[in-house]
Protein backbone atom coordinates (compact mmCIF):
# COMPACT_ATOMS: atom_id res chain seq x y z
CA UNK A 1 0.00 0.00 0.00
CA UNK A 2 0.96 3.42 -0.81
CA UNK A 3 -0.26 5.14 2.41
CA UNK A 4 -0.46 3.27 5.62
CA UNK A 5 -1.61 4.07 9.05
CA UNK A 6 1.14 3.98 11.43
CA UNK A 7 1.64 5.42 15.02
CA UNK A 8 5.03 6.12 17.47
CA UNK A 9 6.19 7.51 20.53
CA UNK A 10 6.87 11.39 21.65
CA UNK A 11 7.89 11.88 25.20
CA UNK A 12 5.56 8.83 26.56
CA UNK A 13 2.78 10.09 24.29
CA UNK A 14 1.26 7.89 21.53
CA UNK A 15 0.73 10.05 17.97
CA UNK A 16 -0.76 9.01 14.95
CA UNK A 17 0.18 8.87 11.52
CA UNK A 18 0.36 8.27 8.24
CA UNK A 19 3.07 7.00 5.82
CA UNK A 20 3.65 7.48 2.26
CA UNK A 21 5.63 5.38 0.47
CA UNK A 22 6.66 5.05 -3.33
CA UNK A 23 6.43 1.87 -5.61
CA UNK A 24 9.24 -0.40 -5.52
CA UNK A 25 10.97 1.68 -2.10
CA UNK A 26 12.34 -1.43 0.14
CA UNK A 27 15.62 -2.49 1.58
CA UNK A 28 17.46 -2.81 -1.56
CA UNK A 29 15.98 0.51 -2.92
CA UNK A 30 16.09 2.43 0.24
CA UNK A 31 14.48 6.20 -0.44
CA UNK A 32 15.11 10.18 0.99
CA UNK A 33 12.85 10.78 3.76
CA UNK A 34 10.34 13.64 4.66
CA UNK A 35 8.32 14.27 7.56
CA UNK A 36 5.49 17.21 6.68
CA UNK A 37 4.39 18.99 9.57
CA UNK A 38 1.04 21.23 9.61
CA UNK A 39 0.40 24.57 11.05
CA UNK A 40 -0.95 26.66 14.11
CA UNK A 41 -4.39 24.37 14.46
CA UNK A 42 -4.47 22.31 11.71
CA UNK A 43 -4.03 18.01 11.72
CA UNK A 44 -2.65 15.76 9.41
CA UNK A 45 -5.90 15.18 7.25
CA UNK A 46 -6.65 18.61 6.96
CA UNK A 47 -3.81 19.37 3.56
CA UNK A 48 -0.78 17.77 3.78
CA UNK A 49 -2.31 14.29 2.21
CA UNK A 50 -1.71 16.08 -1.09
CA UNK A 51 2.05 17.14 -0.44
CA UNK A 52 2.57 13.73 0.73
CA UNK A 53 0.83 12.25 -2.53
CA UNK A 54 3.10 14.32 -5.03
CA UNK A 55 6.41 13.76 -2.97
CA UNK A 56 5.78 10.18 -2.84
CA UNK A 57 5.18 10.17 -6.89
CA UNK A 58 8.17 11.92 -7.13
CA UNK A 59 9.95 9.22 -5.22
CA UNK A 60 10.80 10.05 -1.67
CA UNK A 61 9.44 8.66 1.70
CA UNK A 62 6.83 10.79 3.54
CA UNK A 63 5.39 10.65 6.82
CA UNK A 64 2.81 12.93 8.37
CA UNK A 65 1.60 12.68 11.87
CA UNK A 66 -0.53 14.73 14.20
CA UNK A 67 0.88 16.66 16.94
CA UNK A 68 0.46 15.50 20.41
CA UNK A 69 -2.84 16.82 21.77
CA UNK A 70 -4.26 16.78 18.00
CA UNK A 71 -6.30 14.58 15.74
CA UNK A 72 -5.96 11.43 16.76
CA UNK A 73 -3.05 11.57 18.99
CA UNK A 74 -2.35 11.44 22.51
CA UNK A 75 -1.71 13.79 24.60
CA UNK A 76 -3.78 16.88 26.50
CA UNK A 77 -6.05 18.78 23.72
CA UNK A 78 -5.72 21.12 21.63
CA UNK A 79 -2.67 22.79 22.85
CA UNK A 80 0.27 24.58 20.79
CA UNK A 81 3.35 23.79 23.21
CA UNK A 82 5.74 25.22 20.63
CA UNK A 83 8.99 23.19 21.54
CA UNK A 84 6.78 20.22 22.56
CA UNK A 85 5.73 20.44 18.65
CA UNK A 86 9.83 20.35 17.89
CA UNK A 87 9.97 17.17 19.78
CA UNK A 88 7.63 15.08 18.03
CA UNK A 89 9.29 16.13 14.91
CA UNK A 90 12.07 15.01 16.21
CA UNK A 91 10.20 11.87 16.92
CA UNK A 92 8.99 11.71 13.14
CA UNK A 93 12.66 11.72 12.27
CA UNK A 94 13.09 8.75 14.59
CA UNK A 95 10.42 6.80 13.31
CA UNK A 96 10.57 7.52 9.51
CA UNK A 97 14.50 6.79 9.80
CA UNK A 98 13.88 3.35 11.29
CA UNK A 99 12.18 2.22 7.89
CA UNK A 100 13.91 -0.43 5.62
CA UNK A 101 12.56 1.67 2.88
CA UNK A 102 14.52 4.68 3.99
CA UNK A 103 17.80 5.90 3.81
CA UNK A 104 18.62 7.58 7.38
CA UNK A 105 21.20 9.83 5.74
CA UNK A 106 18.97 11.54 3.45
CA UNK A 107 16.17 13.06 5.53
CA UNK A 108 14.15 16.36 5.58
CA UNK A 109 11.72 18.53 6.66
CA UNK A 110 8.78 20.54 4.87
CA UNK A 111 6.49 22.75 7.49
CA UNK A 112 4.01 25.05 6.06
CA UNK A 113 2.42 28.14 8.25
CA UNK A 114 3.12 27.69 11.65
CA UNK A 115 4.76 24.22 10.69
CA UNK A 116 7.25 26.97 9.05
CA UNK A 117 9.11 27.86 12.48
CA UNK A 118 8.39 24.31 13.86
CA UNK A 119 10.76 22.97 10.78
CA UNK A 120 13.31 25.42 11.16
CA UNK A 121 13.50 25.02 15.05
CA UNK A 122 13.56 21.33 14.80
CA UNK A 123 16.59 21.52 12.02
CA UNK A 124 18.40 24.24 14.31
CA UNK A 125 18.64 21.19 16.93
CA UNK A 126 19.04 17.89 14.61
CA UNK A 127 21.42 17.81 12.62
CA UNK A 128 20.03 14.41 10.67
CA UNK A 129 18.29 16.75 8.76
CA UNK A 130 19.98 17.36 5.52
CA UNK A 131 17.37 20.16 3.60
CA UNK A 132 14.24 22.44 5.10
CA UNK A 133 11.50 23.88 3.12
CA UNK A 134 8.82 26.33 4.91
CA UNK A 135 5.86 27.46 3.40
CA UNK A 136 4.40 30.76 4.54
CA UNK A 137 5.97 30.78 7.61
CA UNK A 138 6.31 31.99 10.80
CA UNK A 139 9.42 34.04 11.57
CA UNK A 140 9.17 35.67 15.02
CA UNK A 141 5.65 35.06 16.79
CA UNK A 142 5.47 38.58 18.43
CA UNK A 143 6.07 40.35 15.32
CA UNK A 144 3.82 38.19 13.48
CA UNK A 145 0.48 38.56 15.84
CA UNK A 146 1.25 42.31 16.27
CA UNK A 147 1.92 42.97 12.30
CA UNK A 148 -2.12 42.04 11.98
CA UNK A 149 -3.85 43.57 14.73
CA UNK A 150 -4.04 47.59 15.28
CA UNK A 151 -2.60 48.91 18.12
CA UNK A 152 -5.80 48.27 20.36
CA UNK A 153 -6.86 45.05 19.52
CA UNK A 154 -2.78 43.81 20.48
CA UNK A 155 -2.84 45.66 23.49
CA UNK A 156 -6.39 44.27 24.59
CA UNK A 157 -4.82 41.16 23.68
CA UNK A 158 -1.62 41.52 26.09
CA UNK A 159 -3.76 42.28 28.72
CA UNK A 160 -5.73 39.66 28.44
CA UNK A 161 -3.20 37.38 27.97
CA UNK A 162 -1.82 38.67 31.26
CA UNK A 163 -5.10 37.91 33.46
CA UNK A 164 -4.92 33.97 31.78
CA UNK A 165 -1.43 33.97 32.96
CA UNK A 166 -2.13 34.30 36.17
CA UNK A 167 -5.58 31.84 36.16
CA UNK A 168 -3.39 29.57 35.00
CA UNK A 169 -0.58 29.69 38.09
CA UNK A 170 -3.86 29.75 40.29
CA UNK A 171 -6.48 26.81 38.78
CA UNK A 172 -4.32 25.22 35.95
CA UNK A 173 -6.87 26.19 32.90
CA UNK A 174 -7.02 28.52 30.50
CA UNK A 175 -9.78 30.73 29.53
CA UNK A 176 -11.61 29.43 26.45
CA UNK A 177 -11.57 31.67 23.18
CA UNK A 178 -13.32 31.53 19.59
CA UNK A 179 -10.47 30.97 17.43
CA UNK A 180 -10.41 34.15 15.94
CA UNK A 181 -9.27 35.81 18.83
CA UNK A 182 -6.00 34.57 18.74
CA UNK A 183 -5.73 33.18 15.02
CA UNK A 184 -7.11 37.29 13.22
CA UNK A 185 -7.57 35.99 9.60
CA UNK A 186 -8.27 38.19 6.66
CA UNK A 187 -11.94 38.08 5.01
CA UNK A 188 -9.68 35.89 2.33
CA UNK A 189 -8.17 33.37 4.49
CA UNK A 190 -10.96 32.93 6.97
CA UNK A 191 -13.18 32.07 3.89
CA UNK A 192 -10.91 29.46 2.53
CA UNK A 193 -9.72 28.08 5.98
CA UNK A 194 -13.55 27.34 6.97
CA UNK A 195 -14.35 25.75 3.30
CA UNK A 196 -11.56 23.51 4.48
CA UNK A 197 -12.66 22.67 7.99
CA UNK A 198 -16.21 22.01 7.43
CA UNK A 199 -14.68 19.04 5.46
CA UNK A 200 -13.05 18.04 8.09
CA UNK A 201 -14.45 16.42 11.44
CA UNK A 202 -10.92 16.69 13.78
CA UNK A 203 -10.60 20.50 13.40
CA UNK A 204 -11.45 22.99 15.96
CA UNK A 205 -13.06 26.28 16.23
CA UNK A 206 -12.08 27.20 20.15
CA UNK A 207 -8.79 27.53 21.60
CA UNK A 208 -6.85 28.05 25.21
CA UNK A 209 -5.90 31.75 25.82
CA UNK A 210 -2.38 29.82 26.49
CA UNK A 211 -1.67 30.41 23.21
CA UNK A 212 -1.08 33.48 23.02
CA UNK A 213 2.03 33.30 25.58
CA UNK A 214 3.15 30.41 23.45
CA UNK A 215 3.42 32.00 20.24
CA UNK A 216 5.02 35.06 22.38
CA UNK A 217 7.91 33.07 23.45
CA UNK A 218 8.17 30.96 19.90
CA UNK A 219 11.24 32.55 17.34
CA UNK A 220 12.27 30.88 14.48
CA UNK A 221 14.33 34.13 14.12
CA UNK A 222 16.53 33.15 16.50
CA UNK A 223 17.70 29.59 14.91
CA UNK A 224 17.12 29.70 11.75
CA UNK A 225 21.42 30.92 10.96
CA UNK A 226 21.70 27.43 12.89
CA UNK A 227 20.63 25.21 9.98
CA UNK A 228 23.29 26.28 7.30
CA UNK A 229 25.65 25.00 5.89
CA UNK A 230 22.31 22.78 4.93
CA UNK A 231 19.96 24.06 2.48
CA UNK A 232 17.03 26.57 3.29
CA UNK A 233 14.27 27.22 0.84
CA UNK A 234 11.38 29.60 1.86
CA UNK A 235 8.59 29.91 -0.18
CA UNK A 236 5.72 33.11 0.78
CA UNK A 237 3.21 34.61 -1.48
CA UNK A 238 2.53 38.33 -1.75
CA UNK A 239 -1.34 38.60 -0.65
CA UNK A 240 -0.74 36.84 2.38
CA UNK A 241 -2.41 38.68 4.92
CA UNK A 242 -2.42 36.38 7.78
CA UNK A 243 1.21 35.67 7.77
CA UNK A 244 2.85 38.66 5.88
CA UNK A 245 5.30 37.53 3.20
CA UNK A 246 8.03 39.72 5.84
CA UNK A 247 8.13 36.57 7.57
CA UNK A 248 9.85 34.77 5.35
CA UNK A 249 11.96 38.07 4.25
CA UNK A 250 13.14 38.33 8.03
CA UNK A 251 13.87 34.47 8.12
CA UNK A 252 15.94 34.47 4.73
CA UNK A 253 18.16 37.43 5.92
CA UNK A 254 19.04 35.80 8.94
CA UNK A 255 19.55 32.17 7.27
CA UNK A 256 22.81 31.07 5.86
CA UNK A 257 23.93 29.96 2.55
CA UNK A 258 22.90 27.65 0.61
CA UNK A 259 19.28 29.48 1.18
CA UNK A 260 16.31 30.49 -1.64
CA UNK A 261 13.20 32.84 -0.95
CA UNK A 262 10.48 32.10 -3.33
CA UNK A 263 7.51 35.00 -3.99
CA UNK A 264 4.72 33.41 -5.38
CA UNK A 265 2.67 36.38 -7.23
CA UNK A 266 -0.93 36.92 -6.62
CA UNK A 267 -1.80 34.37 -4.54
CA UNK A 268 -3.08 34.50 -0.55
CA UNK A 269 -2.13 32.04 2.56
CA UNK A 270 -4.49 29.57 2.12
CA UNK A 271 -4.46 29.67 -1.87
CA UNK A 272 -0.74 27.35 -1.43
CA UNK A 273 -2.96 24.40 -0.75
CA UNK A 274 -5.16 24.02 -3.94
CA UNK A 275 -4.50 25.38 -7.64
CA UNK A 276 -2.68 26.53 -9.14
CA UNK A 277 -0.42 28.07 -6.43
CA UNK A 278 -0.31 24.19 -5.16
CA UNK A 279 1.31 23.15 -8.03
CA UNK A 280 3.78 26.11 -7.96
CA UNK A 281 4.76 25.49 -4.49
CA UNK A 282 5.52 21.87 -5.38
CA UNK A 283 7.51 22.36 -8.30
CA UNK A 284 9.88 24.64 -6.19
CA UNK A 285 10.16 22.25 -3.44
CA UNK A 286 10.58 19.38 -5.63
CA UNK A 287 13.16 20.96 -7.38
CA UNK A 288 14.72 22.15 -4.12
CA UNK A 289 14.83 18.31 -2.75
CA UNK A 290 15.49 17.09 -5.98
CA UNK A 291 18.62 19.46 -5.92
CA UNK A 292 19.81 18.67 -2.57
CA UNK A 293 18.22 15.22 -1.25
CA UNK A 294 17.40 13.48 -4.04
CA UNK A 295 14.72 10.59 -3.86
CA UNK A 296 17.15 7.69 -4.58
CA UNK A 297 20.97 7.35 -5.14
Amino acid sequence: MSRQTISFYSEGAKLAGDLFLPDGAGADDRRAGIVLCHGYTGVKDLYLPDNAEWLRQAGYAVLTFDYKGWGESEGARHRLAPFSRVADSHAALNFLAAQEAVDDSRLGLYGTSYGGATVIWAAALDTRVGCVVSVVGVGHGERWMKSVRRPDEWFDLLERSAADRTKRALSGESEIVDRDVILLQDRASAELSAAARRANPAAINSLPLEFVDETLSFHADWVVDKISPRPLLLITTDGDRLVPPDESEALFALAGEPKKLVTLRGFGHYDVYSEPAFSAVMAETGAWFAAHLSARI
